[in-house]
């Protein structure tokens, strides 16, 4: 994993530990041994490169929580930096984490122009714990280094470069490029530099400056303790000797690695990566191509999705059912990238370029040639079928044929064609250029090579790919059922709108139940409603009639204004309607329901355990392929907080005996309907057992 090799007076080290190059024992031994070697040979610098797409894009994280293996990385960064030969990090690609804490012990540093760095480890709930909070605040300033450390955004090389983290951008090769400049270095009389010798005092910094900071970041943390700890290292930096820091940055990272809030964000890492893993998908399975992509439906959902698509370089024809809904949708798409350039997400000749990709068509006969049509039309199943049966008639043979629905049967759709083998679902949340969830669903008689075509296409738009079975609502939609059920009926038994929303946000939720009702419309539910119920579905009154009256009168949720909340036109932010406060008295009265006063931690439970019991069946009967990819599905569709782990993760963390219990009482005083345990959380809750556990039973 570690080679060296001696160029004229320049000993070369490599690292080749595909595919991110991490620093795990190997190539911490690797490099100590390279070390040696060069200390007695006849070089006079060590330049330290990496093989591959990429710089040490970070620590092992798999050895995380784990015993300690020799060598550590402060014995090797201690090496490094109290080497008496000059020493030179090449950077390509990612260095990150430990990778650029490995950077800034070497002496100098060039990157290529497109390379950059960061220490991302609040991602994981940590902080740099090989040095990074002591050395970058000396050498890039202490409010770039708090900023670099509690985002964990990256930074292009060219501004690394400004802000003095790299020495030398180096254009055209790297190894030829950083061998040069490293021959200047020894030309020049290049002194070992050590960023730990930079003086750095509290005297130097506005005495206000970093409480402020602590302040501010208190405020858009959500209760994560890793960004206050990399605060207090910083401080740690400016008050005491660089030892001492050191210890001090070791002691609280170990103190965030113990923390639940860093077993759940490691949790997420690793799902989020295991998700688009199809069990049962044999090895090698081809792909089919995927040249051009059409999508039935020029709203907000078929737009965004247009733009996933045409942005990383395939052709898109977006159809809509006349010239006017083209105009408004292909308008939309325009509006769409004139924002994403303001923001400077894009240039302007990017955005052209993929306005460019995407043709717009009234006709389905222009479908002929797509590898892939997406449906993104109303969720109505007779309008979704219609479509089917006309894609069926007008896509060439092995056109993969897809639906974005939201709740409808695949199966259902893929009976309207003569092809039920090309037929998948491809639920994209919204806005779906920015959300990064994709649900694919497999039907009954869906090909592999379907399935994994979709998959890879998936990653290759930046979505992380998560795998259900056909179900009403899938995965996520199906859970969220019971979630919002429960915030109706807490509404007909006593509690306000914005104290649901505040307990919801308080847990760590992007946005309360409530809240989330009134931005995606409270239309949407209304009408699927009553879809049901003209089939002869009887819905309980309980679990809808306020948001159901909410629509009669008018109050759609944010689009309209009012919904359960009074919005600003300016502002949108929601205000509490004592109108709202009446209508829900008036059917609670309606009902016979006598409403109380519910404490904040029933409300939470009656929130969260519908989710933990229903993703339990969800288990049960295979309709998502392990607890993890739940946990995927609710932190990146529905707002879950990353440092909960997902409802599955977070369930294990209190315990299943607990869930199991809270969920008979509530059977017991509340009613059988909605309070009945899983027979999945059941058993594993009396064998004292984890979802974990059994989804580590389940893969293997």
């Amino acid at each position: 994993m570690v080679t060296y090799s001696l160029v004229d007076t320049i000993g070369i080290i490599a690292i080749n530990n595909p595919p991110v190059n991490a620093l795990s024992r190997q190539v911490r031994a690797g490099l100590l041994e390279a070390l040696a070697t060069a200390r007695t040979d006849a070089s006079r610098a060590v330049l330290l490169m990496c093989e591959g797409s990429t710089f040490i894009a970070g620590a092992d994280i798999s050895e995380l929580g784990k015993p300690p293996q020799a060598p550590a990385l402060s014995e090797v960064l201690a090496a490094l930096e109290d080497f008496p030969k000059l020493v030179v990090a090449a950077i390509h690609g990612r260095a990150l984490g430990g990778g650029l804490e490995t950077a800034l012990v070497c002496h100098y540093r060039c990157a290529t122009p497109t390379a950059v760095v960061g220490l991302p480890e609040v991602r994981l709930g940590l902080l740099p714990g090989a040095g990074g909070t002591q050395r970058l605040p000396r050498i890039a300033g202490v409010a770039l280094a708090l900023d670099m450390m509690t985002s964990g955004n990256p930074l292009p090389a060219p501004q690394a470069c400004a802000r003095h983290i790299i020495d030398e951008i180096i254009e055209g090769d790297l190894p030829s490029g950083a061998l040069a400049y490293v021959r200047r270095l020894l030309s020049e009389g290049a002194p070992l530099r050590r960023i730990r010798d930079i003086p750095l005092s509290s005297g130097s910094v506005d005495s206000t400056m970093v409480a402020s900071y602590r302040t501010r970041l208190a405020r858009r943390s959500r209760g994560q303790i890793a960004p206050d700890r990399i605060v207090s290292c910083v401080e740690a930096a400016l008050n005491l000797p660089f030892d001492a820091g050191l210890e001090r940055e070791r002691e609280l990272f170990l103190e965030c690695l113990a923390s639940p809030q860093s077993r759940a964000l490691r949790h997420v890492f690793f799902a989020e990566r295991e998700a688009p893993r199809i069990l049962d998908l044999p090895a090698g399975t081809p792909l089919r191509q995927v040249r051009s992509v059409a999508i039935i439906g020029g709203g907000t959902m078929g737009a965004g999705i247009a733009m996933c698509v045409a942005n990383v370089g395939i052709p898109v024809v977006l159809l809509e059912i006349s010239d006017e809904a083209l105009d408004r949708g292909l308008d939309r798409l325009r509006k769409h990238y004139a924002s994403a350039v303001g923001k400077s997400r894009m240039t302007e000749e990017e955005a052209q370029a993929c306005l460019q990709r995407i043709a717009g068509s009234t006709q389905y006969s222009d479908l002929g040639a797509a590898d892939l049509v997406i449906e993104a039309v109303f969720e109505d199943p007779i309008i979704k079928q219609e479509v089917f049966r006309r894609l069926d008639a007008v896509c060439k043979p092995g056109a993969i044929l897809a639906s974005n629905t939201s709740y409808q049967n695949i199966d259902a759709l893929a009976a309207q064609t003569r092809r039920p083998q090309d037929v998948v679902g491809m639920h994209f949340f919204s806005p779906a250029n920015v959300m990064k969830l994709l649900e694919v669903v497999r039907g009954e008689h869906t090909a592999d090579d379907v399935l994994a075509t979709v998959m890879a296409l998936g990653k290759n738009i930046g979505k992380v790919c998560v795998l259900a079975r056909v179900c009403y609502g899938f995965i996520g939609n199906r859970m969220l059922t019971g979630y919002l059920r429960q915030a109706h009926r807490l509404l007909l038994e006593g509690a306000t709108p914005a104290r649901i929303d505040a307990v919801a946000e308080s847990f760590g939720m992007a946005m309360g139940p409530l809240a989330v009702s009134d931005l995606a419309g409270l239309d949407v539910g209304y009408k699927a409603r009553m879809a049901r119920e003209a089939e002869g579905e009887r819905l309980d009154p309980r679990s809808h009639c306020i948001s159901s009256a909410l629509v009669e009168l008018g109050r759609l949720g944010q689009k309209s204004g009012a919904g359960y909340y009074r919005y600003e036109a300016q502002t949108r932010e929601p205000q509490p309607d004592p109108e709202v406060d009446i209508l829900i008295q008036e059917q609670a009265d309606r009902l016979g329901i006598v409403r109380r006063e519910i404490g904040n931690d029933e409300i939470l439970a009656r929130l969260l355990y519908p989710l933990i019991n229903e993703g339990a069946r969800i288990l049960e009967e295979g309709i998502a392929q392990r607890p993890g990819d739940i946990d995927i599905v609710y932190v990146y569709g529905y707002g879950f907080p990353g440092a909960r782990g997902g409802p599955m993760h977070h369930a294990d963390e209190i315990g299943l005996a607990r869930i199991h219990d809270t969920i008979c009482r509530f059977r017991d005083s509340l009613g059988a309907e909605d309070w009945q345990p899983a027979t999945l959380l059941a058993r594993l809750a009396r064998e004292n057992s984890s979802f974990a556990a059994f989804g580590s039973a389940e893969a293997q």
